[in-house]
């Protein structure tokens, strides 16, 4: 096996409403990545968020992709 290059350590915090967290990661304390649900997701889970808000899906597609 390799070695380890990099470890990232996160902190997720549920927030009030159906979906909606915010998560913060130790290498930018100072940043929030908000997450929720929008479109697609949003009428699966028959929800309706007061904000929508980017899915944790669509950073894990955007980071695969990019």
């Amino acid at each position: 096996m390799g070695e380890v290059v990099h470890v990232t350590k996160a902190r997720v915090v549920k927030e009030t409403g159906k979906g909606m967290k915010t998560a913060y990661l130790e290498a930018f304390p100072e940043e929030a990545i908000p997450y929720g649900i929008h479109g697609g997701i949003m009428n699966y889970y028959k929800a309706k968020p007061e904000v929508e808000r980017p899915a944790t899906l669509d950073h894990l597609v955007a980071a695969v992709a990019g």
